[in-house]
């Protein structure tokens, strides 16, 4: 049945024409607070300051069951293929399906693809990364000449590098301090040569991060980044400064890279889900195998909470389901991700690739054009950062923008009483603020001139949700990725579109290949006009 003709869609059609005010929801149910809360571990999630009633969230868990969400997560878990497009399983979830003991990364449970157990594979790459990064930080893996190795540079593109570069700078705090890392994925030549300038050639390792070993940004950084070394090391000197997380064997061989320190990974593990595989490698660098598997571990609480839990107490599949009642009832097209903690300044970008890559898809999975929105776009900056420059917007302006804020009760830093409790005292009162805003009463009662009534007026009643980790360590992190990547698997099974494919990057990279040629030849063949003109112009100046 199609999505807009479901009984339970047309109920919430209905409940959208009501207008919902937050505060009268708290006076008009005292347990509202309790049913709209969760715990899980470290984490705390607060979903009650939203524009929804009991029975708008009721229907809501009824859109879920009627869409088979339940029924979905168990085909994803249990290694069916359901990326049909690309004819694949989906299972970025088998990644982190592993326990800690005893120096040795070993399956919790198999599962199976084609009738083969995965774990296994998935164990010895984690294994052999853990050997690796044993080396490497223990000063035993030097380079070419002797010395220790104290920087590396993790050259990717998109998932290969939004996720280690995100969780790298997240977990700083448990960064092995003799080592620096640096992330490079514009092919933009000024991205390497800022990087590149900071570097020495015999203490730098070298990390590509290219499934086929195709990428285009990737690889002419890649051999950019060779180059550079080769200006002062010998070709033999590579193999102890470059390693690889691909399949492509053959070519990572011909690059230079010594196949036993080539990391793969699967056909089965989407880019933008991929840093708890062999893409982590630099994550695995930074924090040691202790605390990578920790942040597996906290990835599959996560995980196992989704599979195992109601709708009604299920943490991403309520703030799926919220977003699907703003995003396809009231009209919002974006959502703002709001950290709270300097150390997840790069989380909203690394969304921002998880949800949109994901559901910005106008097709469903029966080959329709869907009639409804899909996915939101998402967007975001650190607070208090964000609060002078775009909360003014979310605040007063003409669009309703739903905003996660997510925080950390113990900072790593030791500045709490200075710069904490204020940083806290902001996140808190935001939401307060968006939520109540402030009446032309209490201004006049402030004593407000007339005059200026009308413009330092808040409407209020707008939502957001509080996420709150006891503090910001590898296992409260995978906690957090696991909640948002299966909050956007939850919207994807409803909106019955395809998550795991992404056709619409590739249609840019073609023609960007032919564009190029035109470029190479200096004589381009005919394009539209403003293309063509684009093009004599950069070839002109």
């Amino acid at each position: 049945m199609r999505l807009t003709q479901m009984p339970e869609w047309l109920r919430l059609k209905e409940l959208a024409s009501n207008e919902i005010n937050i505060k009268e929801q708290f006076l008009l149910d005292s347990d509202r607070l309790h049913s709209m809360s969760f715990n899980l571990g470290h984490m705390y999630v607060d979903i009650s300051k939203n524009r929804a009633t009991k029975d708008v969230m009721t229907s809501l868990y009824d859109l879920a069951r009627a869409s088979d969400v339940s029924d979905w997560a168990d085909r994803m878990f249990s290694g069916e293929v359901i990326n049909t497009t690309e004819k694949r399983a989906v299972l970025h979830i088998a990644l982190r399906n592993v326990k800690y003991e005893r120096g040795n990364f070993l399956p919790i449970s198999s599962i199976l693809v084609d009738g083969e157990d995965v774990m296994p594979a998935i164990c010895d790459v984690l294994n052999r990364m853990a050997i690796f990064s044993d080396k490497l930080r223990s000063g035993g893996w030097t380079g070419a000449t002797g010395k220790r190795i104290r920087k590396v540079v993790n050259i990717g593109i998109g998932g290969s590098d939004l996720g280690p570069k995100m969780i790298v700078r997240a977990l700083e705090a448990y960064r092995l301090k003799d080592l620096e890392f640096h992330f490079v994925s514009n092919v933009d030549g000024q991205d390497i040569y800022e990087v590149l300038r900071k570097c020495d050639p015999e203490e730098t390792l070298f990390i590509v991060a290219s499934k086929t070993f195709t990428t285009q940004e990737t690889m002419q950084n890649a051999v950019t980044a060779k180059n550079w070394f080769l200006s002062k090391m010998r070709e033999d000197d590579v193999a102890k400064h470059f390693i690889a997380a691909s399949t492509a064997s053959k070519e990572v061989s011909a690059f230079g890279i010594d196949l036993d320190n080539m990391f793969p990974f699967w056909d089965w593990v989407g880019g933008r889900y991929s840093s708890p595989s062999a893409i982590g490698i630099s994550i695995m660098l930074s924090i040691g195998k202790e605390a990578f598997a920790e942040f597996l571990h906290g990835h599959h609480l996560m995980d196992q909470h989704f599979l195992n839990t109601p709708a009604e107490k299920n943490i991403p599949i309520n703030l799926a389901l919220l977003g699907i009642w703003y995003n396809n009832f009231l009209g919002v097209e974006t959502m703002a991700m709001l950290p709270y903690d300097q150390r997840l300044e790069r989380f909203p970008a690394y969304f921002q690739q998880g949800d949109m890559e994901s559901n910005g898809k106008t097709i469903t999975r029966e080959g329709e054009r869907v009639d409804y929105q899909t996915g939101p776009i998402i967007w975001g900056e650190p607070g208090t950062n964000g609060q002078h420059a775009f909360y003014q917007l979310i605040h007063q302006g003409t669009k309703l923008i739903p905003c996660d804020f997510i925080a950390c009760v113990n900072p790593a830093h030791p500045y709490r009483k200075e710069h904490h409790d204020k940083l806290i005292a902001n996140f808190i009162a935001q939401q307060e603020a968006l939520m109540n805003g402030k009446s032309k009463e209490q201004l006049i009662a402030d004593g407000c001139p007339e005059e200026l009534i009308p413009h330092k007026t808040f409407d209020g009643n707008r939502p957001s949700n509080a996420i709150l980790l006891q503090e910001l360590n590898p296992v409260t992190l995978g906690m957090l990725i696991s909640m948002y990547e299966q909050k956007i698997f939850t919207q994807g099974v409803i909106w019955q579109v395809l998550s795991f494919d992404q056709w619409g990057v590739q249609l840019g990279k073609e023609l960007a290949g032919v564009i190029l040629k035109d470029i190479e030849s200096g004589n381009p063949k005919e394009h539209d006009p403003s293309t063509t003109a684009l093009l004599k112009k950069y070839l002109k100046d």
